[in-house]
């Protein structure tokens, strides 16, 4: 088997997932050798033990400092009533992504339960995953030849630092190829909808942070509607906390997100009041808005990876300017499936028409039966 050298602890993740999609093991070194604390990280490992749980005959070795990683991947199996601690380090949006990828190319459907912090500053929220990113990937999987469906219920949320949040997430099954991907129509924004939620705060607070997101947003169109979503008691987990997400949907069918989160420890310096969080996710949403493009900017990377993976004709897609983690994923892209984009940017709009021929990854668990 093929093992690919790499260095650095950067983009775990994707190479993680590149990885168990191309069938190429991998060796990493240098894993913060310079560090004070050198490594993999806790929330790194608890995603090896993730990667295992819904896969057969990956292998991991680790040598002792934690400094390299040598990984065989194994074929995804997928599976029912499967349970993971994502722990408190990272949120469970950071594991979202990767188990999401990898599920659709699975023997069976995936039915998880994922337990720790639903909503902070760092990762993705659960919320951005319900609202936005599992309506993309049914649009970008399609519906034939798929057994199942993407599915995230939130039963508990819980705020950073100590979570206690739990989600049932549920990801189909493809039998053949990814159907091509063509987003290229942006679209004009129609209407914002969104998500106030607070955890062992005041009921007030989901409130307060809907009167300071309007208070921007309505002064550019009328269509805004915020629900709030306040939890109390054991559904809202260990930790107060309260925050927003917008979503702007285009005439197109575009979604276009943005989300703010505090924890509810009023005694940090950087900690906004209630209304300076819904403003400043008015603002973020109105940045992304700006930048153009089918999709946010913390789903760039996610769309070109089910491009690469998309049938071998043209894969075509729409975004603003690139992230440098973006940047990062179109090379190691080409570094595990030897997939080149094409980059065409269209100067009256800003935006970047990429394309690719796809690398017609199959469903070998599907076939091998």
């Amino acid at each position: 088997m093929v093992m690919l050298k790499l260095d650095g602890s950067q983009h775990f993740r994707q190479r993680l997932v590149l990885s168990t999609i191309s069938g190429k093991a991998m060796q990493i070194d240098n894993i913060r050798a310079d560090d004070e604390n050198p490594g993999l990280r806790d929330y790194e490992a608890s995603l090896l033990r993730l990667f295992e749980k819904v896969t057969n005959g990956c292998k991991v070795e680790i040598n002792e400092t934690g400094t390299r990683l040598r990984y065989r991947p194994g074929f995804v199996h997928g599976g029912f009533d499967l349970e993971h601690d994502c722990g408190l380090s990272r949120g469970i949006g950071y594991f979202l992504e990767p188990l999401c990828l990898i599920s659709i190319f699975g023997k069976y459907p995936l039915s998880i339960r994922l337990y720790g912090i639903t909503n902070d500053s760092t990762d993705v929220s659960v919320d951005m995953w319900r609202t936005v990113t599992c309506p993309l990937m049914r649009q970008l999987v399609g519906q034939e030849g798929v057994e199942g469906n993407f599915e995230l219920k939130i039963i508990r949320r819980g705020s950073a630092p100590n979570g206690g949040g739990e989600i049932l997430f549920k990801v189909p099954m493809m039998k053949r190829k990814l159907p091509p991907v063509s987003l290229v129509e942006e679209g004009l924004v129609k209407r914002v909808r969104g998500i106030a939620f607070a955890t062992k705060v005041s009921p007030q607070t989901t409130n307060r942070v809907v009167d300071g997101a309007r208070g921007v947003l309505n002064n550019l169109l009328p269509d805004v509607y915020i629900f709030t979503d306040h939890m109390s008691g054991r559904e809202a987990g260990e930790s107060p906390g309260y925050g927003v997400l917008l979503v702007a949907e285009t005439n197109s069918g575009r979604m276009l997100g943005a989300e703010v989160a505090m924890a509810g420890d009023m005694q940090r310096d950087d900690q906004l009041i209630p209304e300076d969080v819904g403003k400043r996710a008015s603002y973020m949403l109105l940045e992304e808005v700006s930048k153009g493009g089918v999709v946010d900017t913390s789903h760039q990377a996610l769309i070109l990876l089910m491009c690469a993976f998309g049938p071998e004709e043209i894969n075509e897609v729409r975004l603003g300017p690139l992230t440098p983690y973006t940047v990062k994923t179109l090379r190691h892209i080409k570094e595990f499936l030897g997939v080149q984009f094409n980059i065409r940017p269209e100067n009256t709009s800003g935006t970047i028409f990429l394309s690719c021929i796809g690398a017609g990854v199959t469903n070998l668990s599907k076939r091998i039966q």
